[in-house]
């Protein structure tokens, strides 16, 4: 006789329950990756119930008549007796418990971040991690409880790749970039995540941190928010002549056509000043425009912000247009949750003044301006960027201030990166242009290891 797949035949009650037992008693053997975990069947709440598998037994016994087996038996026509099976009671929730306790904690293996290498703008590789498949795990482990040979188990897990390092991570490799390079001046960086809306702003000069915030001259930086207020006033669809020179003004940067836009479609003496009531609208402070472009245009009104107004730091920011990355980077997130929404804050401020459809023409233009260097020239080749850069030749004549805010669609996540850089004495520019490249690059591989 076979009771619960262990022989035995020829022994009493109290020699079968003993057998039993033992058989069933065998810690079962769980491998995890290199780990092997013995387990009792009894702490994750297995017990046999014994009686009711002998009953079982001694009725299979009392039903066979002894002398029609007894001549079965000499004859060797002797019939295999039916197998009585396993009765027996598992605790699942104990047995999840345990795994929850005592397997999951101690050889579940985190995933870890990949982390900047040091002196350079890249990552290394992080380590995927291993989670214990629990549902799976209960099934395996209960039919090896149920088993009186197969006692051994391969715990499934599954994979997670590594996590994105914290922006803080971030943080400090943008300044060892700063540090390395040997940049002197003032440099500020404002990243912003647009899928968890996660912030990071830099203010840097010299290996000293500043307080964020600082006006710069925003140059052809201004033509972002002078685009926007053009669309909320132009008709839809946009006549032709306003396409045209929205192309001028954003693809080639030329300073004509941006009054131009301003004069005809917006207002022709205070156009300027309806782009920075515009800006004050949607709760940005410190940006501004003050006045035309073109040579002796006047300076419409003076304008005092926190950000020019602060002591303990100063770009010496142009009277007639002034912003902070971290504004210049608001404007281009609304115009990108615009344009991917069809919401957001120039939907909420301005209602329906500037559509989605706008939004989309809008980072249209701001894509044609591939000119390859600064924050574009980070990016590998083919990135897709919205952006507007911009500086002027002072009356010194040499530039002081480079600013370029992007829109950057990457494999692993969009972001909006500013950076405006000012020196006092000269921003030469084809280190400035490295630096922003290299500042650039270290935010995308950030976003993309090992792509």
């Amino acid at each position: 006789m076979i009771i619960a797949g262990v022989p035995v035949g020829g022994l009493s009650q109290q020699e079968a329950a003993q057998r039993l037992t033992q058989a069933y008693g065998v810690p079962v053997e769980l491998r995890y990756q290199d780990a092997i975990i013995q387990i009792k069947p009894a702490l994750v709440g297995f017990n046999l119930d014994m009686t009711a598998m002998l009953a079982a037994a001694d009725l299979q016994r009392i039903n066979q008549p002894f002398w029609s087996a007894f001549w079965a038996y000499l004859w060797g026509n002797l019939a295999k007796p039916e197998e009585v099976p396993l009765i027996a009671t598992i605790s699942e929730d104990r047995l999840r418990s345990y795994l929850q306790a005592e397997i999951a904690p101690r050889y579940d293996q985190p995933a870890a971040p990949a982390m900047p290498v040091v002196g350079s703008t890249n990552f290394s590789s992080g380590n995927p991690g291993t989670t214990l498949d629990l549902d799976r795990a209960v099934v395996l482990i209960k039919d090896a409880l149920r088993s009186s040979s197969s006692r051994i188990v391969n715990l499934t897990y599954s994979r997670s790749t590594p996590p994105r390092p914290s922006f803080s991570v971030l943080t400090t490799m943008l300044k060892q970039v700063i540090d390395v390079d040997g940049f002197d001046g003032i440099t500020e960086i404002y990243v912003k995540d647009l899928e968890s809306g996660t912030e990071l702003n830099v203010a840097y000069e010299k290996g000293k941190d500043l307080q964020p915030d600082i006006a710069f001259t925003a140059a052809s930086t201004m033509k972002i928010p002078i685009m926007m207020t053009v669309y909320r006033h132009a008709s839809e669809p946009t006549p032709q002549s306003i396409s045209d020179q929205m192309e001028l003004m954003i693809r080639y940067s030329e300073n004509g056509p941006a009054d131009k836009l301003l004069q005809d479609v917006v207002d022709k003496n205070l156009g300027p000043l309806s782009v920075s009531n515009d800006l004050k609208a949607l709760g940005m402070q410190n940006t501004f425009l003050a006045g035309y472009f073109y040579p002796g245009a006047p300076l419409l009104q003076h304008f005092k912000t926190p950000a020019n107004s602060r002591t303990d730091v100063n770009t010496s920011p142009d009277d007639y247009n002034q912003t902070t990355p971290t504004e210049m980077g608001m404007l281009l997130e609304d115009i990108y949750q615009c344009s991917e929404f069809g919401g957001g804050a120039l939907t909420a401020v301005f209602g329906g003044e500037i559509s989605q459809t706008e939004c989309k023409q809008m980072i249209t233009y701001l894509e044609m301006d591939r000119i390859g260097v600064l924050i574009q020239g980070g990016l590998p080749d083919g990135a897709r960027v919205a952006h507007k850069h911009g500086w002027i030749t002072d009356t010194d004549g040499y530039i002081h201030t480079i600013g370029d805010a992007a829109i950057v669609y990457s494999p692993r996540g969009n972001y909006i990166l500013s950076i405006f850089m000012n020196h006092p004495t000269q921003l030469v520019w084809e280190s400035a242009n490295l630096l922003f490249a290299k500042l650039s690059t270290a935010v995308y591989n950030y976003y993309n290891q090992n792509q």
